[in-house]
């Protein structure tokens, strides 16, 4: 993994603009620099490494034999060494032996079409000075971030926002972003906080040239009608599950460097690391998260699947106060808003990791999108009425078994209208629910003038406008959840800000098994019923992994990983936290809330049931890292 920048400017670039915003990465490639500036003076790239393949010859940018072609990368491509081999017998001259060279050769051999041959988690930008253009792209799931901006300077084009402003940037708020994140958890998906700081989406690919862009679709998730699914056998499918999976794990497996695993009490971390496991001659290294409260720590489950698969366990032992010191540097890394204080966890969790030597770790992220495992599928499969169930109780089981997801992913509480959802594809996703109650509580609490600028926006019309609808046209209600939580919660929360910043914060490069492409184009033309298996979610994935993970594992309901929540636990220091934020007066200087509104919502919490707290921990934590944002970043407010 590595940071990534490049300028196109429309008079002669500042050589200094592009170190600067080259600095701002060092967290993203601390091992060394690389920068290539045209000849014309118009044009620079530039490379922060984290050196994990060909430590010796692998500095960026990358150039072809002609010197034609520049290129700098983040990320890992899978599966190179077979490439390589193919392009050299065609006649190609490789300058490394890292993965990454593979993609100046592949675009001289196939173009922007390149983008079919490659696998793993990537973006990248190529410069062609025949053609002088740009071309850039980001790698299907979105894994790897990638952000830009146009001024009138020029274009702008980096692995995180941080590092386009301290190339010259502004650093504003972008008004609607927030509301849209207000409304249901998350930016839209082609926008950041940041004004003028638009993301490329995943499975897209960019070309600038002449001072314009053209975006495109390079791959989608392609979700099949249910009667158009593969009619395998229950063990066809999980041999199939295996083997594919299999792969997926042993080519991440593959670096120059130490590699280890998170862990938690779950059935995906403990798959990656069984399987891992089993393709290793020597033990493994792995590495939880252990929280002081009863419900939240996963330590007893995690040094089970450890011992089972003969691993070193590494405890992270984090604290309410913990979370505390370290949120405000995991907000800026992170480059989000958090509902939850298990951003914080995470960061810590990655620093240890890197204490420990280590610049690689495979995570269990994705498996849950792959094979439909949330609490929020299930509830869409029982209201889809496809499946043989007591509705009522089933619903009223998943409620009870599932309180930590109460307010994020289970809705509580009154709704936003998402009558444009339900007008759309005939009904509304559970995890939109959840998210039009969230976004309800957070309207509670924004200025009445931040609100009347917004008085005639429903970001639910907006998303679904948003998305192309053959996608969702003639699926399955839980298919069409998991393209839109795809869409939004994965790729702008699960992998860019709790995932890959807060890897990258402490240099470690994160590999995700279950996002491999292959692994997801056979598992999407599997049937729900494979997945979801009356009500037991990943039924297919569990078998697949049985030799491998415990019987409590095996046995063990999702539970995603959340830290404790100060909303409940009032007494601990991340409460008081809140509270002297949002008393303070930096706090005047975030555009969008009513700090007397929030202050009686706090005055209110003692009185409130856990339940209650529980759904107003998001609304806190949004507030609090709103405000964290606003600090670290010193925004300022857009003007007419």
């Amino acid at each position: 993994m590595c940071g990534i920048i490049g300028i196109l400017s429309r008079d002669s670039l500042r050589k200094t603009d592009l170190q600067a915003g080259l600095k701002a990465l060092h967290h993203r490639g601390p091992d060394g620099t690389g920068i290539w500036v045209s000849q014309n003076g118009k044009t620079g790239l530039g490379h922060a490494r984290l050196s994990i393949i060909d430590l010796a010859t692998g500095q960026q940018p990358l150039v072809n034999e002609t010197g034609r072609i520049r290129a700098v990368v983040n990320g890992e491509f899978y599966d190179y060494e077979d490439i390589r081999q193919n392009l050299e017998d065609k006649g190609h001259q490789f300058a490394t032996r890292s993965d990454s060279e593979i993609l100046i050769h592949l675009y001289e051999e196939y173009g922007t079409d390149c983008l079919q041959y490659l696998r793993g988690e990537f973006s990248f930008l190529l410069w062609d000075d025949d053609k002088e253009w740009l071309f850039a792209a980001r790698d299907r799931f979105g894994i790897k971030p990638l952000c830009y901006a146009e001024t009138a300077q020029g274009f702008f084009i980096a692995s995180e926002a941080k590092a386009l402003f301290a190339a010259g940037v502004p650093a504003v708020w972008d008004s609607y972003a927030f509301y849209h994140a207000a409304s249901m958890q998350y930016v839209p998906q082609d926008r950041t906080l940041f004004d003028n700081v638009a993301q490329l989406k995943p499975g897209h690919m960019l070309v600038f040239k002449n001072g314009h862009k053209t975006i495109s679709k390079y791959w989608d998730l392609d979700y099949l009608p249910e009667a158009d699914t593969d009619n395998r056998s229950e063990a066809e499918w999980v041999d199939v599950v295996a083997e594919k999976f299999s792969e997926a794990v042993r080519l991440r497996l593959r670096a120059d460097v130490p590699v280890c695993f998170h862990l938690s009490g779950g059935l995906d971390s403990s798959a990656v690391l069984g399987l891992a496991a089993s393709e290793s001659d020597k033990p493994l290294d792995a590495f939880t998260v252990s929280f002081s409260h009863d419900g939240y720590d996963e330590y007893a489950v995690a040094a089970e699947s450890a011992a089972h698969n003969g691993a070193n366990l590494h405890v992270v032992n984090v604290s309410q106060d913990d979370l505390v010191r370290e949120l405000p540097d995991a907000v800026y890394y992170g480059e989000g808003l958090a509902v939850n204080g298990h951003l914080a966890a995470k960061y810590i969790l990655n620093r240890h990791i890197r204490a420990r030597g280590f610049k690689v770790a495979l995570t269990g992220e994705g498996a849950d999108e792959v094979f439909s495992g949330y609490p929020h599928l299930r509830q869409d499969l029982l209201a889809s009425g496809t499946v043989n169930e007591n509705t009522a109780l089933q619903m009223q089981k998943l409620y009870a078994s599932n309180l930590a997801s109460t307010g994020v992913q289970l809705a509580y509480g009154a709704e936003l209208p998402t009558a444009a959802v339900a007008n759309s594809i005939g009904h509304v996703p559970s995890f939109l629910a959840a998210k039009a109650a969230l976004g309800n509580r957070i309207h509670h609490i924004l200025s009445d003038r931040y609100k009347d600028d917004f008085s005639k926006t429903d970001c639910y019309a907006d998303l679904m406008r948003a998305v192309p609808q053959e996608q969702l046209q003639g699926k399955h209600p839980v298919n069409n959840a998991l393209y839109l939580w795809t869409k939004l919660t994965l790729a702008n929360y699960i992998l860019k800000t709790l995932g890959d910043g807060m890897e990258m914060a402490h240099s470690i490069e994160g590999r995700l098994p279950f996002l491999d492409h292959h692994l997801f184009e056979t598992v999407r033309r599997m049937p729900l019923s494979m997945k979801i298996k009356g009500v037991t979610e990943k039924f297919v994935l569990r078998e697949a992994v049985r030799p491998h993970i415990t019987d409590r594992v095996y046995r063990r309901e999702k539970h995603p990983f959340m830290a404790p929540p100060v909303s409940v636990y009032s007494n601990d220091g991340l409460n008081g936290f809140i509270q002297d934020s949002i008393r303070s007066e930096s706090f005047n200087a975030v555009p969008f809330f009513n700090r007397k509104k929030i202050i009686a919502a706090l005055d209110k919490l003692p009185q409130e049931d856990a339940k209650s707290r529980t759904a107003m921990e998001p609304v806190l934590m949004t507030v609090l890292t709103a405000h964290l944002v606003q600090q670290k970043f010193g925004l300022a407010e857009k003007t007419a």
